[in-house]
């Protein structure tokens, strides 16, 4: 079991900044309080909400057969979205780990309101120093999460460590491509304070280095750049209304910010899908 205490510089970053009041009002408030992942569109117009519950259905899919009462790691888990389909629609049992104990109390109440916190139990941690024994769960899952660590292949180790033989690793990641324009993508690489994003590349060769199957990547990157301008579109038609809960500085930088990815999807710099892997 590894220790939580030796979190990184980049890890506590992200920490204060999801405990933040402007983060936690902003994305409650904006993604509907279920999650704040990347969505699966049917049209411009779709709403976040929805958009985001596609995604976990699509994602859903790869983790096969799966009997109920399964033991799914949920790491960097946000409000707990997915984590509570997974327990209300297949009867899992999920472990939602999360940095951000803001979203960790609103994730454990609504678990509760929704009478799902026998099959739901959340975890203050970071997924670099996943605190839990070798071996414990049958699945890990992860959405948009993993781009905010500083040691990507300490995530596949610690999922490794993990993850049962033969279980699944599923999970969406905002990515660089391989040829991707790194001078165009330093805005990006500043708002999340790292000096790069990951890429399917990387990721396949962490996988090959701890001997695991490729299984497949669903590449659905148009949606990227539709989900970051929904997200836009809804923080420009409800300012004045968040200005009430959020500081008007948040909300500025916020917007250039989802400029900034819109911009990079739209000139082929990012992907965005679902990668599936498999422990051997």
């Amino acid at each position: 079991m590894s220790n939580p205490s030796s979190r990184s510089d980049v890890v506590e970053k992200a920490r204060d900044y999801y405990n933040s009041t402007d983060a936690d009002n902003f994305y409650f408030r904006v993604w509907g309080g279920e999650d704040i992942h990347v969505g699966t569109y049917k049209d411009d117009h779709e709403d976040i909400a929805p958009a985001s519950q596609r995604t976990v259905e699509k994602m859903v899919e790869h983790l096969g057969n799966l009997p109920e009462g399964a033991k799914i790691l949920d790491i960097g888990a946000g409000y707990g979205g997915s984590a509570r389909y997974l327990a209300r629609k297949h009867g899992y049992n999920v472990t939602a780990l999360n940095l951000s104990e803001v979203e960790n109390e609103r994730d454990r109440a609504m678990n509760k309101e929704q009478g799902l916190d026998h099959l739901i139990d959340v975890v203050d941690g970071d997924f670099e120093n996943l605190p839990f024994e070798d071996a414990a769960f049958d699945a890990v899952w992860c959405q948009d999460s993993i781009l905010h660590s500083g040691d990507r292949k300490k995530v596949f180790a610690e999922v490794d460590r993990v993850l049962r033989p033969g279980g699944p690793f599923v999970f969406t990641d905002i990515l660089q491509r391989a040829d991707a324009d790194k001078e165009a993508l330093q805005p990006v690489y500043d708002r999340i304070h790292l000096p790069n994003l990951g890429s399917v590349e990387a990721y396949d060769e962490y996988a090959g280095d701890l001997n695991w199957e490729k299984v497949c990547f669903e590449e659905m990157s148009e949606q990227l750049q539709r989900h970051y301008q929904k997200v836009h579109d809804v923080l420009e038609g409800r300012y004045d209304e968040l200005r009430e809960f959020i500081s008007t500085d948040y909300l500025d930088r916020m917007k250039l910010g989802l400029q900034h990815w819109v911009k990079a999807g739209r000139e082929g710099n990012l992907s965005w899908g679902i990668l599936h892997y498999r422990k051997r």
